[in-house]
This record gives structure tokens, C-alpha cells and sequence, in this order.
């Protein structure tokens, strides 16, 4: 009868229903719900270089820091945005030790220029955090894919020029944001200037902390959770459009909850055993095997020496 019919339809949808929700609540559990840093621990004393601080996640971070009485350089290309962030950082934390530092990772002469006016102008560095990263296509000053250039190369170079004022300050810490989406990728050497689905910063990470061994510096990576960011701000099409819908209703848009990981590398106290490890919502996270393979870590250390003119 149609009755009957109407009776079936309506459980059909019911349990359409039911399934989205229990999809949704997955979800939420495994990309937008976030632990907090639970360390108390202060900085008064300490410096802290954060790359991509004007904005999102790395302000956030940036902001908590300043709280906790760090030196803060929000280290970002945009002069006026830097600016306007370490005032905004100054005015909401208190803390006046919050200073803007000129970074363009997209030019391995302005990273150099960059450490060069660091090392004379800061006497301490504590913790360097290499938060910045973009999705976007075209080429950096010196012809690398933009994506590896500015996510890998940039951070890399900076990183291994700022390593012995790290080892003076010890014990001191490298933090490199990462993502999930690593899980998804992989490495061919034989495209990697233009190849987008890298492990590079879970892999420079695994080899960092092998050469640092017992010099006084760890260092970690991370996925900080699904926060929306201008990580794509330069991205755009059907598919992007549909995706940045999808996202004003999934995922959080509280860019402290996603630094909270951030916080718990820089922070916590205890985890020095663990460096060279990745974590994610405050916690130890296991990574596939070709993220922590040694071989692979080696070569794309060698790799990135040599395009860095280290080698």
C-alpha cells in the first residue's frame, strides 16, 4: 500500500540519515577535535623564530608564545602583515619582545640575508618553528616548484643555517609542521622539483634528528588538525570552490586549537627521546614506512644540499 511505501521510504532515509552522522561524529574525532597543550612551562629568557606568523596557525602560535614570555620573531615575507601581526601579538599578549623579521622562502638569497641580520641582531635562539607553507602552483625565485621550494627547500636552508646558534642555545628545538596529507604521499627523485605529494618535511625530520644526536637539539613534526587557513589562498576553481564550501561546515576555525600541537613540540617536557618522531593531536603518532625509511631520508638530504648550493 502507500502507506507501506511511504513507511520504507522514510527508514531508507532515516538510516541515510543515521550513517551521515555517525560519518560526521568519525570525522570530527579524527581531523577537527583537538587535544590542548597541556605543558605550563614559560620562556622568559628564550627566543623563538616562528616562519608564516602574520597569519592562521603561526600567528596563533606566535601569540601563545609571546604569552609565555618568549622572544618572538614573526618571520614572514609581507612587511606590512608582519608588521601588523607583531602588533597585534604585542597588544594581546603584553609582551613587547615581539619583533618582525623580513622571510621569503620562495628566495634562497632572502633566507640568507634573513640569517644573516638574525645573527646579528639576536644573541639566542631557542626553538625555530617552520610553520610556513603554502598549495600553489608557479616557480620560486631560483626555479624550483613552488610547493617543494617554499615547503621543503626554504625551511631545510633556513633550518641548516640557523643550526649552530641552535646548538649554542641548547638544549633547543626544531619544529616543522607538517600535515596528514603525508600519509598520502610519496617521493620520486626523478620529478621532485615539480612532484606535490611529498614526505619531505616528515623525512627531513627523521634525518635532522639522526645528525643531531646527542649535540643538545631535537626536533619533531606535526599535523596541527583541519583548521582553515590561507594555505591555498592562491588556489582556485570548481574544485577548490567546492572544497572551500565543504569546509565552512566540517572544519574548525580556531586557529589556537590548531597550534595546540604546535605548543605540545615546543613545549613539553620529557619528549627530547623522541626526536625525530611525528605527532599529531598532542600525541606520538606512528608513520608509514616510507616516511621513516633511512635510505630515503638520506638521498633527499643530499638532494636538497646540492639545490641549496650546501653540498
Amino acid at each position: 500500500s502507500r502507506s507501506e511505501v511511504g513507511q520504507e521510504v522514510a527508514m531508507i532515509w532515516l538510516c541515510v540519515a543515521g550513517v551521515l552522522i555517525v560519518a560526521f561524529l568519525i570525522f570530527h574525532k579524527l581531523f577537527v577535535q583537538r587535544r590542548a597543550c597541556t605543558s605550563t612551562a614559560t620562556l622568559h629568557g628564550k627566543t623563538v623564530i616562528v616562519t608564516g606568523s602574520n597569519t592562521g596557525i603561526g600567528k596563533a602560535t606566535a601569540l601563545a608564545l609571546a604569552l609565555r614570555g618568549a622572544r618572538v620573531i614573526v618571520a614572514c615575507r609581507s612587511k606590512q602583515r608582519g608588521e601588523d601581526a607583531a602588533k597585534d601579538i604585542r597588544r594581546e599578549s603584553g609582551n613587547d619582545e615581539v619583533v618582525f623579521m623580513q622571510l621569503d622562502l620562495a628566495s634562497m638569497k632572502a633566507i640568507r640575508s634573513f640569517v644573516e641580520t638574525f645573527l646579528k641582531t639576536e644573541s639566542r635562539l631557542d626553538v625555530l618553528i617552520n610553520n610556513a607553507g603554502l598549495a600553489t602552483a608557479g616557480r620560486t625565485e631560483d626555479g624550483l616548484g613552488m610547493v617543494f621550494g617554499v615547503n621543503h627547500i626554504g625551511p631545510f636552508l633556513l633550518t641548516n643555517l640557523l643550526l649552530d646558534r641552535l646548538k649554542e642555545c641548547a638544549p633547543s628545538r626544531v619544529v616543522n609542521v607538517s600535515s596528514i596529507g603525508h600519509s598520502l604521499g610519496t617521493i620520486d627523485f626523478n620529478c621532485i622539483n615539480t612532484h606535490k605529494r611529498l614526505l619531505c618535511n616528515v623525512l627531513f625530520t627523521h634525518e635532522l634528528a639522526k645528525r643531531l644526536k646527542g649535540m643538545g637539539v631535537t626536533c619533531y613534526s606535526l599535523h596541527p588538525g583541519s583548521v582553515r587557513s590561507e594555505l591555498g589562498r592562491d588556489l582556485n576553481g570548481t574544485f577548490m570552490n567546492i572544497l572551500k564550501c565543504i569546509s565552512k561546515v566540517l572544519i574548525q576555525t580556531d586557529e589556537m586549537s590548531g597550534a595546540q600541537t604546535t605548543l605540545h613540540c615546543t613545549l613539553q617536557e620529557g619528549i627530547e627521546p623522541l626526536s625525530g618522531r611525528y605527532f599529531s593531536d598532542c600525541k606520538l603518532q606512528d608513520v608509514k614506512a616510507e616516511a621513516k625509511d633511512d635510505e630515503i631520508a638520506r638521498k633527499l638530504w643530499d638532494v636538497s644540499e646540492r639545490l641549496c648550493g650546501m653540498a
